[in-house]
């Protein structure tokens, strides 16, 4: 991004000094630089909760359950001799090297009927703190410290900590509103809203920066190609649209800065002071106000759709394009793994809703929800 100006003061004069104030001046930095351990905490975080999520996992003994039910040997885990229960799931269940869907829903993976019908609100904030497997928690923490760590400095903790937390949210609300019946974890919303906030910073301190032009050519053409993405298979575009557009607007309100004129005068000696100078233009007072109304608006309708129940993606009929664009390559076909069940005594009759097709287990454990949970996805896939 274009960098930002300097001013020198006289040498009687400090406001965080960079280097020497030999030939009587000093180079100083206008807005404080913060120290970044707010970001590496959130990716620590995400790093355990992948490794905990994988010990709750334990595929060696969840798939043994399933070949007990099914009559056959067991699926092969992935590195199962090396990883233990650590081990990821068979590649053809999980190509992301990670859980099973059964225990990302355990621990807390977001599920819109869940949400709506189940009282499971909570959902819509766990889900972002865990990931689908290795390549998945890989690239969100890579872009997490590529994106995060130079806001952090520029920002401080507290106003990047909102914005990551609020754009994880508005993803998760609208991941929830379109997408009912499969499940999403991820970051990816909160990455975005990143994303979205740089865009909004430099608009709204457009005044304040050299380079705008080629920094917001850059910018548009990064943000663009992420979010173009979102049409491939089993990516939750949703989420990230609902991130990056709380993160964009969530910038004008928190990211605005002062202007150059403004600090210049309030820091300078009393001599050099000049009339009074404005600390905000008036078009980032607009963009604050409407950017803060619309963010509010939006989470507010946005959730009282929810809870009430609308399927949005039945009311829009283009919009599953968003997530995923048919072509030759690939089908869009992303039936819900939902099973219809009945049961008596160890008997379990489930019928794949998505396929339609229908198979009789006995299960030694009739409430084992887990195993009924993976008999499903198997069928389904």
């Amino acid at each position: 991004m274009g960098a930002k100006d300097d001013y020198s003061l006289p040498s009687h004069h400090r406001m965080d000094e960079i280097g020497s104030s030999h030939g009587g001046s000093v180079e100083f930095r206008p807005f404080k630089r913060w120290f970044p351990w707010l970001i590496p905490t959130f990716v620590v975080a995400n790093v355990a909760l992948f490794i905990a999520t994988m010990y709750v996992n334990d595929c060696p003994k969840s798939l043994s359950k399933v070949a007990m039910v099914e009559g056959a040997s067991a699926h092969k885990c992935l590195f199962r001799d090396q990883l233990g229960r650590f081990s990821f799931q068979p590649f053809k269940e999980n190509p992301l090297l990670g859980p099973s869907s059964a225990t990302l829903l355990r621990m807390g993976a977001l599920e819109g009927t869940k949400v709506v019908s189940g009282g499971q609100s909570w959902r819509i904030f766990t889900c972002i703190w865990l990931h689908g497997g290795v390549f998945h928690v890989l690239a969100n923490m890579l872009s997490l410290v590529l994106i995060g760590i130079r806001l952090e400095q520029e920002f401080g903790f507290v106003r990047i900590g909102i914005l990551y937390i609020i754009s994880g949210l508005g993803g998760s609300l609208l991941s929830a509103l379109f997408i009912q019946g499969r499940i999403s974890v991820g970051a990816s919303g909160a990455l975005f809203g990143l994303l979205g906030s740089m865009l909004s910073e430099l608009l709204t301190n457009w005044t304040i920066y050299e380079n705008k032009l080629s920094a917001l050519t850059i910018l548009v053409i990064v943000i663009s190609i992420n979010l173009a993405l979102g049409v491939l298979p089993h990516v939750d575009s949703f989420a990230h649209v609902g991130g990056f557009v709380a993160g964009f607007l969530l910038g004008f309100v928190i990211l605005i800065r002062p202007q150059f004129g403004y600090i210049n005068n309030k820091t300078a000696p009393p001599r050099y002071r000049v009339a009074k100078k404005r600390k905000h233009k008036i078009y980032q007072i607009v963009l604050l106000v409407v950017a803060a109304s619309v963010l509010i608006a939006g989470f507010v309708v946005g959730f009282w759709v929810l809870f009430k129940g609308v399927n949005v993606s039945e009311k829009c009929s283009w919009c599953h394009y968003m997530s995923c664009l048919p072509t030759h390559r690939w089908s869009c076909n992303k039936s819900p793994k939902t099973c219809l069940t009945s049961q008596y005594g160890n008997n379990l009759n489930l019928t794949c809703e998505g396929t339609d097709k229908m198979k009789t287990y006995y299960l030694p454990d009739p409430n084992a929800s887990d195993t009924i949970y993976q008999l499903c996805a198997d069928l389904c896939s």
